[in-house]
């Protein structure tokens, strides 16, 4: 008798904005870590009244859990980007659901630090960092959205990284601080 194949896809909730509560299909794939409910809260509390109108950039997009509260919490418009091409398409399937104009959310399947190393035609008010643990990317990420003029006057970024990374040496004021686990997450605000 054959056994019946478990579905590869889990979810995410969105915890607050217009969408509250609704639950998303993800992709159950190795290395794909979404950002849990609790440490979602406590980042959308501390950017409370510092989202709706505003652009932002979701790096290491993955299950879109950042990208989909942005959006939820009124932001203008959100550039995803995820390398992983069957995560990238998850995405935009969970964007149709939402009925999400391209025009608000900017789904691109590219490397991360390709992508930074160009120049942006308008840079962005919030930026949301959570790469892949222990792969060394966020130095070089910091480093080009400096470089490169990725962010505006004011910006906040997010970091999200593993427990024993050291805070960065970077020229941004750290806001917020708390470790949950074997996460640490940051708010960085860019003078």
């Amino acid at each position: 008798m054959a056994r019946q194949q478990k579905s590869q896809t889990g979810s995410i909730r969105i915890i607050g904005g217009q969408w509250r509560g609704r639950k998303l299909p993800v992709l159950a794939a190795e290395g794909l870590r979404p950002t849990t409910d609790r440490v979602k809260e406590t980042l959308f509390n501390w950017l409370q009244g510092r989202i709706a109108n505003r652009r932002c950039l979701d790096l290491f997009a993955g299950s879109g859990s950042l990208s989909f509260e942005a959006l939820s919490h009124q932001a203008d418009y959100v550039v995803a980007l995820e390398k992983f091409a069957k995560a990238a398409s998850q995405l935009k399937e969970n964007q149709q659901r939402l009925n999400v104009p391209q025009s608000q959310l900017d789904v691109r399947c590219v490397d991360t630090l390709k992508f930074l190393q160009q120049r942006p035609e308008q840079g962005f008010d919030l930026v949301f960092m959570d790469p892949p643990f222990r792969k060394n990317m966020i130095v070089p990420c910091c480093e080009l959205l400096i470089h490169q003029g990725w962010l505006n006057p004011g910006a906040w970024v997010y970091i999200e990284s593993e427990q024993e990374f050291d805070e960065l040496s970077v020229p941004w004021q750290l806001y917020r601080e708390k470790s949950v686990g074997q996460v640490i997450s940051r708010l960085y605000r860019f003078e």
